[in-house]
């Protein structure tokens, strides 16, 4: 599993890609890039195109970032996800907490 981050051209979204398995060995990594993600950063976007799979784990960090950003009032969109990601995020009702595209 890897995780790596990039903002966009205006500094203000920052893309979290999920590579693999999402999952508890990933926890660090995770939380270290959206905490030390710059302070004008208004949107977050979790690109899950190459997660294969995650865990309860991993709900809890998504939980943890919507923390992070704003709790309510945090933009955060989830991506690109397969069907058994996407299937994981709906039965959690994580649709009614992130945009889930």
């Amino acid at each position: 599993m890897t995780v790596s981050a990039q903002t966009n051209q205006e500094g203000k979204e920052l893309t979290i890609n999920i590579s693999g398995r999402f999952d508890f060995s990933s926890h660090q990594e995770f939380r270290k890039i959206y905490e030390n993600a710059p302070s004008d950063i208004h949107e977050f976007i979790i690109d899950m195109n190459d997660a294969t799979y995650l865990d309860s784990s991993a709900l809890g960090m998504l939980l943890l970032l919507r923390d992070h950003a704003g709790g309510d009032n945090a933009d955060i969109q989830i991506v690109h996800c397969n069907d058994d990601v996407k299937k994981i995020l709906t039965i959690s009702n994580f649709g009614q907490l992130f945009n889930i595209h």
